[in-house]
Protein backbone atom coordinates (compact mmCIF):
# COMPACT_ATOMS: atom_id res chain seq x y z
CA UNK A 1 0.00 0.00 0.00
CA UNK A 2 1.36 2.98 -0.93
CA UNK A 3 1.63 5.96 1.85
CA UNK A 4 0.02 9.88 1.30
CA UNK A 5 3.04 11.73 0.28
CA UNK A 6 3.39 15.16 1.24
CA UNK A 7 3.52 18.17 -0.45
CA UNK A 8 7.32 18.10 -0.51
CA UNK A 9 7.33 14.61 -1.79
CA UNK A 10 4.93 15.15 -4.43
CA UNK A 11 6.88 18.32 -5.66
CA UNK A 12 10.19 16.92 -5.89
CA UNK A 13 9.62 13.00 -7.32
CA UNK A 14 7.65 15.50 -10.09
CA UNK A 15 10.70 17.58 -9.96
CA UNK A 16 12.23 13.85 -11.57
CA UNK A 17 13.12 14.92 -15.74
CA UNK A 18 12.80 11.96 -17.31
CA UNK A 19 14.05 13.17 -20.73
CA UNK A 20 16.72 14.76 -19.14
CA UNK A 21 17.70 11.10 -17.65
CA UNK A 22 17.31 9.23 -21.10
CA UNK A 23 19.94 12.27 -22.61
CA UNK A 24 22.11 12.27 -19.72
CA UNK A 25 22.04 8.34 -19.49
CA UNK A 26 23.81 8.31 -23.12
CA UNK A 27 25.84 11.20 -22.66
CA UNK A 28 27.86 9.24 -20.14
CA UNK A 29 27.48 5.90 -21.61
CA UNK A 30 29.48 7.32 -24.77
CA UNK A 31 32.70 8.48 -22.60
CA UNK A 32 34.76 5.14 -22.14
CA UNK A 33 35.31 5.72 -18.83
CA UNK A 34 37.33 2.00 -18.33
CA UNK A 35 38.79 1.97 -14.53
CA UNK A 36 42.41 3.97 -15.02
CA UNK A 37 41.76 5.56 -18.36
CA UNK A 38 41.67 9.30 -18.75
CA UNK A 39 38.60 9.26 -19.74
CA UNK A 40 37.56 8.19 -16.27
CA UNK A 41 38.92 11.50 -14.86
CA UNK A 42 37.03 13.03 -18.44
CA UNK A 43 34.03 11.84 -17.03
CA UNK A 44 34.60 12.93 -13.26
CA UNK A 45 35.34 16.75 -14.85
CA UNK A 46 32.08 16.24 -17.06
CA UNK A 47 29.46 15.46 -14.07
CA UNK A 48 31.22 18.46 -12.05
CA UNK A 49 30.51 21.32 -14.33
CA UNK A 50 26.87 19.91 -14.80
CA UNK A 51 26.37 19.77 -10.83
CA UNK A 52 27.80 22.61 -10.76
CA UNK A 53 25.24 24.36 -13.32
CA UNK A 54 22.14 22.75 -10.99
CA UNK A 55 23.58 25.01 -8.15
CA UNK A 56 24.76 22.47 -6.04
CA UNK A 57 28.39 22.81 -4.01
CA UNK A 58 31.40 21.29 -5.71
CA UNK A 59 34.62 19.86 -4.20
CA UNK A 60 36.69 18.07 -7.25
CA UNK A 61 39.84 17.52 -6.18
CA UNK A 62 43.00 15.02 -7.46
CA UNK A 63 43.79 12.62 -4.79
CA UNK A 64 46.92 12.07 -3.78
CA UNK A 65 48.31 8.49 -4.69
CA UNK A 66 50.81 7.66 -3.20
CA UNK A 67 49.39 9.09 0.29
CA UNK A 68 46.27 7.22 -0.24
CA UNK A 69 48.79 4.24 -1.07
CA UNK A 70 50.53 4.55 2.67
CA UNK A 71 47.13 5.09 4.39
CA UNK A 72 46.43 1.95 6.46
CA UNK A 73 43.70 0.00 4.52
CA UNK A 74 44.21 0.92 1.55
CA UNK A 75 42.01 -1.36 -0.36
CA UNK A 76 44.73 -1.91 -3.47
CA UNK A 77 44.59 -1.16 -7.71
CA UNK A 78 44.55 -3.57 -10.39
CA UNK A 79 45.20 -1.01 -13.06
CA UNK A 80 48.17 1.49 -13.12
CA UNK A 81 47.17 5.48 -13.12
CA UNK A 82 48.25 8.93 -13.04
CA UNK A 83 45.90 10.41 -11.28
CA UNK A 84 42.46 9.89 -9.68
CA UNK A 85 39.72 12.62 -9.01
CA UNK A 86 37.57 12.81 -6.68
CA UNK A 87 33.96 14.16 -6.74
CA UNK A 88 31.22 15.26 -4.12
CA UNK A 89 28.05 17.62 -5.00
CA UNK A 90 26.34 18.59 -1.74
CA UNK A 91 22.90 20.42 -0.77
CA UNK A 92 23.12 21.83 2.24
CA UNK A 93 20.11 22.19 4.22
CA UNK A 94 19.71 23.82 7.54
CA UNK A 95 22.97 22.01 9.54
CA UNK A 96 20.74 19.97 12.22
CA UNK A 97 19.72 16.94 10.79
CA UNK A 98 22.00 14.50 9.05
CA UNK A 99 23.76 13.97 6.18
CA UNK A 100 22.26 11.30 3.56
CA UNK A 101 25.06 10.10 0.70
CA UNK A 102 23.96 8.77 -2.83
CA UNK A 103 27.02 7.32 -4.07
CA UNK A 104 27.91 5.81 -7.46
CA UNK A 105 31.12 4.55 -9.34
CA UNK A 106 31.58 6.37 -12.86
CA UNK A 107 34.33 3.86 -14.00
CA UNK A 108 33.68 0.71 -15.97
CA UNK A 109 35.34 -2.76 -17.21
CA UNK A 110 36.51 -3.47 -20.56
CA UNK A 111 34.25 -4.05 -23.17
CA UNK A 112 35.80 -7.94 -23.36
CA UNK A 113 35.13 -9.61 -27.10
CA UNK A 114 33.67 -7.06 -29.52
CA UNK A 115 32.41 -9.69 -31.47
CA UNK A 116 29.83 -10.38 -28.86
CA UNK A 117 28.21 -7.00 -28.88
CA UNK A 118 25.31 -6.22 -31.05
CA UNK A 119 26.82 -2.67 -31.78
CA UNK A 120 29.64 -0.57 -30.77
CA UNK A 121 29.62 -1.16 -26.84
CA UNK A 122 30.59 2.73 -26.32
CA UNK A 123 28.05 3.71 -29.16
CA UNK A 124 25.11 3.63 -26.82
CA UNK A 125 21.75 2.75 -28.50
CA UNK A 126 18.05 2.79 -27.22
CA UNK A 127 15.88 -0.15 -28.06
CA UNK A 128 12.05 0.56 -26.99
CA UNK A 129 12.52 1.43 -23.06
CA UNK A 130 15.83 -0.28 -22.89
CA UNK A 131 19.65 1.31 -23.57
CA UNK A 132 22.80 -0.54 -24.59
CA UNK A 133 26.05 0.59 -23.45
CA UNK A 134 29.23 -0.82 -21.78
CA UNK A 135 28.50 0.05 -18.46
CA UNK A 136 24.71 0.91 -18.48
CA UNK A 137 23.76 -0.58 -15.67
CA UNK A 138 26.77 -1.06 -13.63
CA UNK A 139 26.52 0.98 -12.82
CA UNK A 140 26.02 4.41 -15.19
CA UNK A 141 22.42 4.17 -14.79
CA UNK A 142 22.70 4.51 -10.98
CA UNK A 143 24.69 7.41 -11.15
CA UNK A 144 22.25 9.39 -13.55
CA UNK A 145 19.72 8.52 -11.01
CA UNK A 146 21.87 10.02 -8.47
CA UNK A 147 22.06 13.08 -10.12
CA UNK A 148 18.67 13.25 -11.36
CA UNK A 149 17.79 12.78 -7.64
CA UNK A 150 20.12 15.65 -6.55
CA UNK A 151 18.92 18.13 -9.49
CA UNK A 152 14.98 17.30 -8.34
CA UNK A 153 15.20 18.11 -4.63
CA UNK A 154 17.46 21.40 -5.86
CA UNK A 155 14.91 22.25 -8.60
CA UNK A 156 11.66 21.67 -6.40
CA UNK A 157 12.80 24.39 -3.52
CA UNK A 158 12.71 22.34 -0.64
CA UNK A 159 14.04 23.29 2.60
CA UNK A 160 16.42 21.08 4.16
CA UNK A 161 17.17 19.94 7.77
CA UNK A 162 19.90 18.07 6.87
CA UNK A 163 22.35 17.94 3.90
CA UNK A 164 22.44 15.58 0.67
CA UNK A 165 25.35 14.72 -1.10
CA UNK A 166 26.58 13.08 -4.48
CA UNK A 167 29.54 10.73 -4.26
CA UNK A 168 31.18 10.09 -7.57
CA UNK A 169 33.94 8.13 -7.41
CA UNK A 170 36.61 6.23 -9.95
CA UNK A 171 38.50 2.92 -9.32
CA UNK A 172 35.60 0.56 -7.77
CA UNK A 173 35.90 -2.09 -10.28
CA UNK A 174 39.48 -2.31 -8.82
CA UNK A 175 39.67 -2.17 -5.35
CA UNK A 176 37.74 1.24 -4.46
CA UNK A 177 40.48 3.83 -4.48
CA UNK A 178 37.59 6.66 -5.19
CA UNK A 179 35.63 5.76 -2.06
CA UNK A 180 38.55 5.24 0.23
CA UNK A 181 40.14 8.68 -1.68
CA UNK A 182 36.72 10.36 -0.66
CA UNK A 183 35.90 9.75 2.82
CA UNK A 184 40.18 10.14 3.89
CA UNK A 185 38.55 13.56 2.57
CA UNK A 186 36.20 14.21 5.65
CA UNK A 187 33.24 13.72 3.11
CA UNK A 188 31.21 11.38 6.06
CA UNK A 189 27.40 11.02 6.56
CA UNK A 190 24.74 9.22 8.32
CA UNK A 191 23.11 6.84 5.64
CA UNK A 192 24.46 6.19 2.15
CA UNK A 193 22.57 4.31 -0.60
CA UNK A 194 24.84 3.22 -3.31
CA UNK A 195 22.95 2.88 -6.45
CA UNK A 196 24.34 -0.39 -8.16
CA UNK A 197 22.51 -2.82 -10.08
CA UNK A 198 20.01 -4.34 -7.73
CA UNK A 199 16.92 -5.02 -9.86
CA UNK A 200 14.17 -3.69 -7.18
CA UNK A 201 15.71 -5.21 -3.99
CA UNK A 202 17.67 -3.80 -0.97
CA UNK A 203 21.22 -5.33 -1.08
CA UNK A 204 22.49 -4.77 2.89
CA UNK A 205 25.64 -6.95 2.67
CA UNK A 206 28.17 -7.59 0.57
CA UNK A 207 30.60 -10.44 0.33
CA UNK A 208 33.94 -9.44 0.11
CA UNK A 209 36.86 -10.78 -2.93
CA UNK A 210 40.22 -10.65 -2.33
CA UNK A 211 41.81 -10.76 -5.71
CA UNK A 212 44.93 -13.49 -5.77
CA UNK A 213 47.61 -15.09 -7.91
CA UNK A 214 49.22 -18.40 -8.26
CA UNK A 215 52.44 -18.75 -9.65
CA UNK A 216 53.45 -22.27 -10.91
CA UNK A 217 56.47 -23.60 -12.30
CA UNK A 218 57.56 -26.28 -14.98
CA UNK A 219 60.60 -26.91 -16.93
CA UNK A 220 60.69 -25.82 -19.96
CA UNK A 221 62.25 -27.74 -23.04
CA UNK A 222 61.11 -28.22 -26.55
CA UNK A 223 57.53 -30.27 -26.97
CA UNK A 224 59.49 -33.15 -29.12
CA UNK A 225 61.17 -34.25 -25.67
CA UNK A 226 58.39 -33.10 -23.25
CA UNK A 227 59.24 -35.92 -21.62
CA UNK A 228 62.46 -34.27 -20.44
CA UNK A 229 60.10 -30.96 -18.81
CA UNK A 230 56.93 -30.32 -16.93
CA UNK A 231 54.53 -28.77 -17.70
CA UNK A 232 53.40 -26.16 -15.98
CA UNK A 233 50.10 -25.96 -16.89
CA UNK A 234 49.72 -30.33 -15.96
CA UNK A 235 51.33 -29.07 -12.39
CA UNK A 236 48.94 -26.52 -12.05
CA UNK A 237 45.60 -28.70 -12.39
CA UNK A 238 45.86 -30.64 -8.90
CA UNK A 239 45.99 -26.87 -7.50
CA UNK A 240 42.45 -26.01 -9.71
CA UNK A 241 41.21 -29.36 -8.55
CA UNK A 242 41.63 -28.11 -5.16
CA UNK A 243 40.35 -24.57 -5.73
CA UNK A 244 37.21 -26.37 -6.38
CA UNK A 245 37.44 -28.08 -3.15
CA UNK A 246 37.66 -25.18 -1.19
CA UNK A 247 35.09 -23.62 -3.19
CA UNK A 248 32.44 -25.77 -2.33
CA UNK A 249 33.38 -26.35 1.43
CA UNK A 250 33.32 -22.39 1.99
CA UNK A 251 29.79 -22.08 0.61
CA UNK A 252 27.96 -24.45 3.03
CA UNK A 253 25.81 -22.97 5.55
CA UNK A 254 25.93 -19.41 4.45
CA UNK A 255 24.57 -16.48 5.63
CA UNK A 256 20.67 -16.56 5.38
CA UNK A 257 21.38 -13.43 3.33
CA UNK A 258 23.00 -15.12 0.65
CA UNK A 259 21.50 -18.61 0.74
CA UNK A 260 19.74 -18.15 -2.65
CA UNK A 261 23.29 -18.26 -4.48
CA UNK A 262 24.52 -21.52 -5.51
CA UNK A 263 27.80 -20.36 -4.96
CA UNK A 264 28.05 -17.69 -2.33
CA UNK A 265 31.44 -17.20 -1.89
CA UNK A 266 32.99 -18.23 -5.24
CA UNK A 267 36.59 -18.93 -6.28
CA UNK A 268 37.30 -18.05 -9.74
CA UNK A 269 40.07 -17.73 -11.73
CA UNK A 270 39.86 -15.13 -14.31
CA UNK A 271 43.27 -14.96 -16.12
CA UNK A 272 45.64 -18.06 -16.95
CA UNK A 273 49.01 -17.12 -18.52
CA UNK A 274 51.23 -19.78 -19.56
CA UNK A 275 54.21 -20.41 -22.09
CA UNK A 276 55.43 -17.80 -24.71
CA UNK A 277 55.87 -20.58 -27.79
CA UNK A 278 53.64 -23.22 -29.23
CA UNK A 279 56.58 -25.80 -29.34
CA UNK A 280 57.79 -25.54 -26.28
CA UNK A 281 56.98 -27.07 -22.88
CA UNK A 282 55.66 -24.09 -20.63
CA UNK A 283 57.92 -23.62 -17.86
CA UNK A 284 55.61 -20.92 -15.78
CA UNK A 285 51.83 -20.37 -15.39
CA UNK A 286 50.28 -17.39 -13.96
CA UNK A 287 46.59 -18.07 -12.30
CA UNK A 288 45.14 -14.79 -11.25
CA UNK A 289 41.52 -14.69 -9.72
CA UNK A 290 39.22 -14.50 -6.85
CA UNK A 291 38.58 -15.69 -2.97
CA UNK A 292 35.20 -14.82 -2.19
CA UNK A 293 34.68 -13.38 1.13
CA UNK A 294 32.28 -14.73 3.73
CA UNK A 295 29.83 -12.01 5.84
CA UNK A 296 32.20 -10.88 8.56
CA UNK A 297 34.95 -12.69 7.70
CA UNK A 298 38.47 -11.41 8.89
CA UNK A 299 40.57 -11.18 5.05
CA UNK A 300 43.97 -12.22 7.09
CA UNK A 301 42.18 -15.34 7.75
CA UNK A 302 40.92 -15.98 4.16
CA UNK A 303 44.06 -15.12 3.09
CA UNK A 304 45.67 -17.90 4.98
CA UNK A 305 43.38 -20.71 4.67
CA UNK A 306 43.10 -20.01 0.87
CA UNK A 307 47.39 -20.58 1.21
CA UNK A 308 46.65 -23.66 2.97
CA UNK A 309 44.54 -25.00 0.58
CA UNK A 310 46.94 -24.61 -2.27
CA UNK A 311 49.93 -25.81 -0.08
CA UNK A 312 48.28 -29.09 0.44
CA UNK A 313 48.26 -29.15 -3.07
CA UNK A 314 51.54 -28.88 -3.24
CA UNK A 315 52.65 -31.15 -0.69
CA UNK A 316 50.18 -33.76 -2.44
CA UNK A 317 52.12 -33.60 -6.15
CA UNK A 318 55.40 -34.88 -6.71
CA UNK A 319 56.49 -32.40 -8.98
CA UNK A 320 55.02 -29.26 -6.79
CA UNK A 321 56.63 -30.67 -3.68
CA UNK A 322 59.86 -29.64 -4.41
CA UNK A 323 58.53 -27.10 -6.64
CA UNK A 324 55.26 -24.74 -4.53
CA UNK A 325 53.50 -22.62 -6.09
CA UNK A 326 53.53 -19.33 -5.08
CA UNK A 327 50.20 -17.17 -3.81
CA UNK A 328 50.12 -13.13 -3.79
CA UNK A 329 47.75 -10.99 -3.46
CA UNK A 330 47.72 -7.92 -6.00
CA UNK A 331 44.93 -5.84 -6.85
CA UNK A 332 41.81 -5.44 -4.94
CA UNK A 333 40.98 -6.31 -1.48
CA UNK A 334 37.63 -6.13 -0.54
CA UNK A 335 36.35 -6.80 3.04
CA UNK A 336 32.77 -7.28 3.44
CA UNK A 337 29.91 -5.36 4.44
CA UNK A 338 26.97 -5.17 5.99
CA UNK A 339 24.20 -2.45 7.03
CA UNK A 340 23.34 -2.64 10.57
CA UNK A 341 20.46 -5.15 11.83
CA UNK A 342 17.39 -2.81 12.48
CA UNK A 343 18.70 -0.29 11.09
CA UNK A 344 15.45 2.27 9.55
CA UNK A 345 17.61 3.23 6.26
CA UNK A 346 16.28 -0.47 5.35
CA UNK A 347 12.82 0.82 5.86
CA UNK A 348 12.72 4.04 4.06
CA UNK A 349 14.21 2.81 0.98
CA UNK A 350 12.07 -0.39 0.85
CA UNK A 351 8.88 2.09 1.38
CA UNK A 352 10.06 4.84 -0.73
CA UNK A 353 10.30 1.92 -3.41
CA UNK A 354 7.03 0.56 -2.75
CA UNK A 355 5.36 4.11 -2.93
CA UNK A 356 6.99 4.73 -6.00
CA UNK A 357 6.02 1.61 -8.07
CA UNK A 358 3.25 0.53 -6.31
CA UNK A 359 4.80 -2.77 -5.76
CA UNK A 360 5.68 -3.85 -2.30
CA UNK A 361 8.31 -3.02 0.16
CA UNK A 362 11.71 -4.74 -1.85
CA UNK A 363 13.14 -7.33 -0.53
CA UNK A 364 16.37 -8.22 1.45
CA UNK A 365 19.19 -10.13 0.29
CA UNK A 366 23.28 -10.42 0.35
CA UNK A 367 25.52 -9.88 -2.95
CA UNK A 368 28.23 -12.28 -3.46
CA UNK A 369 30.58 -9.52 -4.66
CA UNK A 370 32.45 -6.78 -3.32
CA UNK A 371 31.74 -3.42 -3.67
CA UNK A 372 32.11 -0.04 -1.85
CA UNK A 373 29.73 -1.03 0.65
CA UNK A 374 32.13 -2.12 2.69
CA UNK A 375 34.41 1.51 2.86
CA UNK A 376 31.17 3.30 4.28
CA UNK A 377 29.91 0.56 6.79
CA UNK A 378 33.61 0.36 7.81
CA UNK A 379 33.67 4.44 8.17
CA UNK A 380 30.90 3.81 10.37
CA UNK A 381 28.07 4.99 7.88
CA UNK A 382 24.89 2.88 7.61
CA UNK A 383 25.01 1.58 4.00
CA UNK A 384 22.65 -0.62 1.31
CA UNK A 385 22.58 -0.91 -2.58
CA UNK A 386 19.40 0.39 -4.35
CA UNK A 387 19.48 1.02 -8.01
CA UNK A 388 18.62 0.10 -11.80
CA UNK A 389 19.47 -2.77 -13.28
CA UNK A 390 20.36 -6.63 -13.49
CA UNK A 391 23.68 -6.92 -12.15
CA UNK A 392 23.74 -9.93 -13.57
CA UNK A 393 24.44 -8.09 -17.00
CA UNK A 394 27.07 -6.56 -15.86
CA UNK A 395 30.35 -7.01 -17.03
CA UNK A 396 28.87 -9.02 -20.00
CA UNK A 397 28.28 -8.01 -23.53
CA UNK A 398 25.33 -6.32 -24.76
CA UNK A 399 24.70 -4.55 -21.35
CA UNK A 400 21.71 -3.13 -20.79
CA UNK A 401 18.93 -1.10 -18.44
CA UNK A 402 15.51 0.49 -18.58
CA UNK A 403 15.09 3.73 -18.57
CA UNK A 404 11.82 3.46 -16.68
CA UNK A 405 13.57 1.90 -14.03
CA UNK A 406 15.93 4.16 -13.50
CA UNK A 407 13.64 6.81 -13.56
CA UNK A 408 11.58 5.11 -10.97
CA UNK A 409 14.62 4.52 -9.01
CA UNK A 410 15.74 8.34 -8.82
CA UNK A 411 11.91 9.07 -7.46
CA UNK A 412 12.26 6.08 -4.88
CA UNK A 413 15.82 8.46 -3.72
CA UNK A 414 14.32 11.33 -3.79
CA UNK A 415 11.75 10.25 -1.28
CA UNK A 416 14.17 8.25 0.78
CA UNK A 417 16.86 11.46 1.20
CA UNK A 418 13.45 13.41 2.08
CA UNK A 419 12.56 11.47 4.64
CA UNK A 420 16.17 10.80 5.72
CA UNK A 421 17.05 14.08 6.35
CA UNK A 422 13.95 15.63 7.15
CA UNK A 423 12.27 19.12 6.10
CA UNK A 424 11.05 22.25 7.15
Amino acid sequence: MRAVLSAEESAAMEAVDETAVATMLLDTLAVPSVTGSAAESELQHRLARDLGRSGLDIDLWSMDLPALRAEPGFPGMEVPRDEAWGLVATLPGDEDGPTMILQGHVDVVPPGDLAQWAGAPFVPSVRGDVVHGRGACDMKAGVVANVAALAAIRACGVRLRGSVAGHFVVGEEDGGIGAFGTLRRGHTGDACVISEPTGGTLVTANAGALTFRITVPGRSTHAGTRDAGVSAIDAYAPIAAALARLEAVRSETPDPLMAEYPFPYTVSVGMLQAGDWASSVPGLLVADGRLGLRLGEDPAEARAAFERCVARACAADPWLRGHPAVVSWPGGQFASGRLPAGHPLRETVGGAHADVTGAPAARERGAPYGSDLRLYAGAGIPTLQYGPGDVRLAHGPDEHVSLAETVAVARALVLATLRTVGTR
